[in-house]
């Protein structure tokens, strides 16, 4: 296992990590073989495991002298033994990334290929499924992949406005279940809706309409494959997604108080309609 020290943070091998942002990641590389997918940044030795074990294929792995160790055995478990391993002081690695490591290491992995929706769906035997429209936060994002994973979603949909997964803050804030659970990015709802129709899922949309029927109705009567559309902060959900719904479900509230937090609303709701 190469583990190197770093000595000059003009090493172009650290060039990944060198206040890289989430869309240059994405862009970084695309000429390269088996690169043409972008990068993502994994941090913390679990997130580096979680993508380890989905398959996903590290490029190089940037620790604290403290994680050596555990960034070395977790590569040579996975079959990766060459992959470098850079070490440096966290002074040092916070200038080259402009952020403090708090999880004693970072790595850059590759990004995976998406998969078209219909093949997706198909392969998992998906029966409740998570569509996120337009949701524009990473932390909301990565909290709601959070609940996914924990609730047991099969899969969630992310729409084309939707904030990308795969940046390092929604990573960190799914701890890393956004490399467990099965996703991939739709195209608009003209072409999305009939996709979940031919697929056999209801479409239930959580919108504050006046036709919304309450989540403790709904969870009663729930079909055996739903499709839970969850909207943006602030605005929620487009009249596209509304028009698309079978059902609009709304969370009963008390207080004056109309809805939550779009990520505190998804846990609500995906733990209902699990059950």
């Amino acid at each position: 296992m190469p583990v190197i020290r770093i000595a000059d943070l003009g090493d172009p091998r650290l060039t990944d990590y060198a206040h890289a942002t989430d869309v240059a990641l994405k862009n970084a590389r695309r000429a390269e073989p088996g690169r043409e997918h972008g990068l993502y940044l994994a941090e913390s030795l679990l997130v580096l495991e979680r993508a380890l074990r989905a398959g996903h294929t590290p490029r190089s792995v940037l620790a604290l002298g403290s994680s050596e160790h555990e960034a070395v055995a977790a590569l040579a478990a996975a079959g990766y033994p060459d992959v470098p391993v850079f070490v440096g002081p966290g002074d040092l690695l916070a200038e080259l990334t402009g952020y403090l490591l708090h999880r004693g290491l970072i790595a850059a992995m590759n990004r995976p290929p998406l998969r078209d929706p219909v093949e997706l769906l198909a392969a998992t035997d998906a029966r409740r499924i998570v569509v996120i429209e337009n949701v524009v936060d990473p932390t909301n994002v990565g909290a709601i992949f959070r609940s996914a994973g924990a609730i047991g979603a099969d899969a969630v949909l992310v729409t084309p406005r939707c904030s990308d997964p795969f940046y390092r803050r929604a990573i960190r804030v799914s701890m890393g279940t956004v490399l467990q659970v099965p996703w991939t990015r739709t195209g608009e709802w003209a072409e999305l809706a009939p996709q979940l129709a031919a697929a056999g899922f209801e479409i239930a949309a959580l919108a504050l309409t006046p036709d919304a029927v309450s989540l403790r109705d709904f969870e009663r009567r729930v079909p055996q494959r739903l499709a839970l559309v969850l909207g943006a902060e602030g605005e929620g959900l487009t009249p596209e997604a509304i028009a698309a719904a079978d059902t609009v479900v709304q969370i009963p509230m008390l207080h004056g108080i109309d809805s939550l937090n779009v990520a505190a609303a998804s846990a609500v709701a995906m733990w209902a309609v699990s059950r």
